[in-house]
């Protein structure tokens, strides 16, 4: 602009001088008249003005009221309800496996055998002095029905059988402490045991799956204590599945675990053959609804030192307004105030917009 000065200057000497050689000094008005233009424009563009009469194209978008969700969105873990480890009730070598990892198993079948040889050899040894007990009851009623020998005979005959067959199953219940029994129906998701391993109480065993009893479950930094109860909506995404479950949060832990400072937050799940235990999930809460709420996308927020702006069509021309927003989610926050059903909110181009400045909507 500069250089537009020097120009002119010289132009206007020489139109100066021209004067004197009798040209009109209509000229040198006029130049005047030009250079004062300039120096505007100058100061004005100086002043980082810009010209407003530039009309800029625009799009819009029409605010209507609409329903708003906002969720709490975490990973997540299918898991089943009853999980449990089923181990020997005594110590003793592995003698047998009788299941496979995936196997579906019954409540109190059998699935690994211990040795038991010592037990075994007892209830062996006791088995002919049953047999011999019932015998001589048998007789002593046979003989009492005829009326024949005491009463005390009798009774005797009957306090041996009977004190036999306790013996007996009390050894079979030793014998079954060798046995690993499924305590539920399910699935045995692994076998931490193999022939020959000595089996430990407690310990290694096989880990049982009920699918009848499946549930979701995610940890939840403990800033969101209050932020979420027990009923709220909640939609499970399950991406390799590529599906979804619309259910609801079925239970809220009240303490923070004080090492990962975090809470449990669970969705139980009806029975269905797609899901597995250990399957990953999304849990996305829903904590807030609003069924009429103003939204636009959050890109379109000016963020300024007076505050959250939005710029609006109005008249053919821009109008920044100020803002109030709430909640966000999904790309899209909601407008508390300032906003109002059929006002044009602009969506592309408002980047380099001033206050009344001319537009055409696209």
């Amino acid at each position: 602009m500069k250089k537009l000065i020097y120009l002119i200057v010289p132009a206007i000497l020489f139109a100066a001088c021209g004067s004197k050689n009798g040209n009109n000094s209509e000229d040198i008005i006029e130049l005047k008249k030009q250079r004062a233009q300039l120096d505007l424009k100058i100061k004005n563009m100086e002043a980082g003005k810009k010209d407003t009469t530039k009309v800029t194209p625009v799009s819009v978008s029409v605010m209507q009221p609409s329903v708003f969700h906002a969720y709490v969105e975490v990973q997540s873990q299918i898991s089943g309800d009853e999980n449990i480890l089923a181990t020997t009730k005594a110590p003793g070598t592995v003698k047998s496996i009788l299941v496979k990892a995936g196997q579906k198993v019954n409540q109190g079948q059998v699935l690994a055998l211990l040795d038991a040889s010592i037990i075994e050899q007892q209830i062996e040894t006791v088995m002919p002095q049953l047999n011999l007990t019932k015998s001589v009851y048998e007789k002593q009623q046979r003989l009492w029905a005829q009326n024949i020998g005491t009463e005390l005979q009798l009774l005797t005959a009957r306090t041996q059988y009977e004190a036999t067959q306790k013996q007996i199953t009390a050894l079979q219940t030793q014998r079954d402490m060798y046995r690993i029994i499924a305590p539920i129906s399910g699935v045995i998701d692994a076998v931490n045991l193999k022939v020959g391993d000595v089996a430990q109480p407690g310990f290694n065993g096989f880990k049982v799956v009920s699918y009848n009893k499946l549930k979701a479950e995610a940890n939840l930094g403990e800033n969101y204590l209050g932020k979420v109860k027990q009923g709220d909506p909640v939609i499970l995404l399950l991406p390799d599945l590529n599906d979804s479950i619309k259910t609801n949060l079925s239970y809220v832990a009240q303490a923070v675990d004080p090492s990962s400072r975090s809470f449990v937050v669970q969705v139980m799940l009806a029975s269905n053959t797609k899901l597995h235990p250990n399957m990953a999930c999304i849990m996305k809460i829903i904590n807030y609804e609003n069924p009429k709420a103003i939204v636009v996308p959050v890109s379109v927020i000016q963020k300024t030192m007076q505050g959250d702006m939005l710029s609006i069509a109005e008249d053919n021309k821009v109008k920044i307004i100020p803002v109030t927003v709430g909640k966000n989610a999904n790309g899209m926050v909601e407008i508390l105030s300032g906003l109002k059903a059929g006002d044009q909110v602009i969506t592309a181009g408002y980047e380099e917009l001033d206050n009344g400045q001319s537009i055409k909507i696209q």
